[in-house]
């Protein structure tokens, strides 16, 4: 069936009142505690746009706001690297329009060893308004990375992909590269593909500590395989634990739903994952009354 023009945006609109209104115990608390833009148990939850990586940046707009969620990291698909320096500012000030803060982009390739690459990147985020820059870098180019950080004053983190990944399977291959770096040097912890190495989840996040920048939610149903990725909730990730482990740890970024599969209509997946998500931090919020 082929939709009219306009029929998508209009659903993703009705959409947002009812996620709305599911979520008002949610906003409840927030607003009960001064502080709108976090969850419950202070945790602030975003959306990864490569989630919505069909969608034009504006369906990828109304998608988020639909899930209540104000926070968004940015991926390439939504404000493309080639565009100028104009078009930047109009695709952010689409996002700032809306309501929503741009909390980070990526994944970002930094894997040439030279000044030049590693600028237009950096000139990119800080044209997207970008606090963060989510990358995929080698060991080589860290220390030139940590340059332009202290340049730009924008932070990165260091996403790892898994076993297959050649640079950075998980959080730890990172940190003894970057135990001495800038702070603003850290990891983003791809929740699925840390799993997929075989470690402990909860046990990697702890032992990177202040070093998590950013964090990326995914569930498996298969901890060891990246094909079963499915809704969050109904895999074999601890969800409740990870949260809690980031609680105790005071963590004070953002944790970006990454979810990467049903692409064509990816948003009652989502949904689905937000609801659990949230109802998860108000179980762990409960238990500290």
């Amino acid at each position: 069936m082929t939709d009219k023009p306009g029929s998508r945006r209009e659903f993703l609109k009705t959409a947002a009142l009812g996620t709305a209104a599911m979520a008002l115990p949610a906003l409840t608390f927030a607003c009960a505690t001064g502080e709108p833009s976090r969850e419950a148990a202070g945790i602030r939850l975003g959306v990864a746009s490569y989630s919505l990586r069909e969608l034009t940046r504006a369906d990828a707009i109304a998608a988020i706001l639909a899930l209540d969620s104000k926070y968004v990291s940015i991926k390439s698909f939504h404000l493309p690297y080639e565009s100028t320096p104009e078009e930047l500012a109009a695709g952010r000030q689409e996002f700032e329009d809306a309501g929503l803060t741009i909390v980070s982009g990526g994944v970002i390739t930094l894997q040439q060893d030279n000044d030049d690459d590693i600028r237009t990147y950096f000139e990119y985020a800080r044209a997207s308004g970008m606090p963060l820059m989510v990358i995929a870098p080698t060991r080589t180019t860290l220390p030139r990375i940590e340059r332009f950080v202290r340049e730009y004053d924008i932070k990165v983190a260091i996403h790892n992909h898994g076993p297959q990944d050649q640079y950075f399977p998980g959080p730890r291959d990172a940190l003894p590269i970057i135990r001495d770096m800038d702070p603003r040097v850290g990891v983003c912890v791809d929740l699925g593909h840390t799993t997929r190495t075989g470690v402990d989840i909860v046990e990697a996040i702890a032992e990177a500590g202040d070093r998590v920048l950013d964090v990326h939610v995914k569930d498996l149903a298969d901890l060891l395989e990246a094909s079963s990725q499915c809704i969050v909730g109904e895999g074999a990730m601890p969800m409740p634990a990870i949260f809690k482990q980031l609680v105790e740890m005071r963590y004070d970024g953002y944790v970006n739903l990454e979810y990467e599969i049903d692409a064509s209509d990816p948003l009652p997946g989502m949904q689905r994952s937000f609801a659990y998500m949230r109802g998860v931090l108000a179980g762990l919020d409960m238990a500290e009354l």
